[in-house]
């Protein structure tokens, strides 16, 4: 229950205000279909945080805990500080051809590449290596809990002084779990 529940937070909090929460803004603008976009989010997620799961677990198998401690309040920390750096908008593009729901897959799945959340799915099948399951589904939820808002009310996500203080908030905590899986 603690890497669902971790898991969840961390995405959760992770992704507001980030590129990808962004991307599900301007698609629902776009399409203005909330559940082919939703269904987008979830599975470009599921696949995208899969392999980072994955990825978590097949490190700590192979790197001496010794480091992974190090690696992982570092990354933690590193996570926390580039929270600090605001996403810029990222281009829908102009093709309707294919529709909400693949257009939101294809788009969602390659924003999240490299993208804090999936490097923090990473850090967290570490730390809780073994439950790949609950690391996925809490990295999942997250996902679906930060977008899902702005999926169905996207007119109160515009405020730029709300992203700022939630940027501030997540970084916060990111370095606080940095501090504590050090400490």
């Amino acid at each position: 229950m603690d890497a669902l529940l971790s898991s969840l937070m961390l995405v959760a909090l992770g992704e507001i205000g980030d590129k990808t929460q962004l991307l599900s803004l301007a698609l629902i603008l776009k399409y203005r279909k909330p559940w082919p976009i939703l269904a987008g989010v979830v599975i470009a997620t599921l696949v995208n945080h899969g392999a980072s799961v994955w990825f978590g677990e097949w490190l700590a198998d192979t790197v001496p805990m010794d480091w992974m401690r190090w690696i992982l309040g570092g990354s933690f920390i590193a996570l926390g500080l580039w929270m600090l750096i605001p996403d810029k908008d990222e281009d829908v593009g102009s093709n309707n051809r294919f529709g909400p729901f693949l257009t939101t897959l294809v788009l969602f799945f390659i924003a999240e590449i490299g993208d804090k959340t999936q490097l923090a799915t990473v850090a967290l099948a570490v730390q809780f290596q073994g439950q790949f399951w609950s690391v996925l589904g809490g990295s999942t939820l997250g996902m679906i809990a930060a977008n899902l808002p702005v999926i169905w009310l996207a007119h109160q996500f515009g405020n730029d002084k709300l992203e700022t203080w939630a940027h501030r908030i997540s970084a916060v905590l990111f370095i606080g779990f940095g501090l504590w899986a050090l400490f």
